[in-house]
């Protein structure tokens, strides 16, 4: 399957993929990141926002909040969750919006499904046009040089008669600017098993060469991957989270 294939054949399934997450905990933190370093405005767009978990969240902030992501079935859902907000079926690496945003967020390492530095680029210069004065991008990283092919994350969970398990993990061959995300998801139950594989392509980048990209458009301030607390960057840890503000 492709990768579109699988996330559509799966959309229903997404947040017990996802059930982990502690959505409140991240869009806490950027909504503390935004008090400190934005512009004090209240728009808000979610970039590959699946089915609207964090919009949900900024929402009942307070904020004006939309998302836009390119899997139709995952915005209807989202839709659902989130009456209020509006939603559009959009590439993040070349989106428009109708009027600039005070903040822009792209959660779980999402910004990596810019499938290269060449659509990186360009999304962070769609990011730059589309933000206010002063407006703020959040998102989160991992760099490429301290990816471990070994490690995975593997969690189950129950569901109308089923059993899920779901791994993933990253990979990245050492050399070059391609990476991906392996994804492995089985549905057991007491008649049969059913298995989805698939292998995302995403872009690798270490912390300091996205920096480097992000510079001429905005102030970057780079943190530990910790929502719990705001902590800058130790120059070594392999995760960061990135606020840029729009210079």
């Amino acid at each position: 399957m492709s990768a579109n294939a699988l996330y559509t054949d799966l959309s229903g399934y997404y947040d017990l993929m996802c059930v982990d997450i502690d959505y409140q905990a991240q869009s806490h933190c950027i909504r503390r990141l935004h008090q400190l370093f934005g512009n004090n405005g209240n728009t808000h767009l979610d970039l590959a926002c699946g089915t609207g978990p964090h919009v949900r969240h900024f929402i009942d902030y307070g904020y004006q909040s939309s998302g836009l992501d390119i899997n139709q079935p995952m915005l209807d859902i989202a839709a659902t969750r989130c009456p209020e907000a509006q939603f559009t079926l959009q590439n993040m690496s070349d989106f428009n919006i109708t009027s600039p945003v005070d903040l822009i967020t792209c959660f779980l390492y999402s910004i990596h499904y810019s499938d290269g530095i060449e659509k990186l680029k360009d999304c962070i210069a769609s990011v730059h046009s589309a933000l206010g004065d002063q407006g703020m991008f959040c998102f989160n990283v991992v760099d490429k040089d301290k990816i471990n092919n070994d490690l995975f994350v593997r969690h189950t969970a129950q569901h109308d008669g089923s059993q899920f398990t779901f791994h993933s993990g990253w990979h990245y061959c050492g050399d070059g600017e391609k990476q991906s995300l392996k994804l492995s998801i089985e549905r057991s139950t007491a008649e049969e098993t059913h298995q989805w594989h698939d292998e995302h392509p995403m872009v690798a980048v270490t912390i300091n060469e996205l920096k480097d990209i992000l510079q001429p458009y905005f102030e970057v301030h780079i943190f530990e991957h910790d929502y719990e607390k705001i902590i800058p960057w130790d120059n070594r840890s392999g995760n960061a989270l990135f606020a840029c503000v729009k210079i």
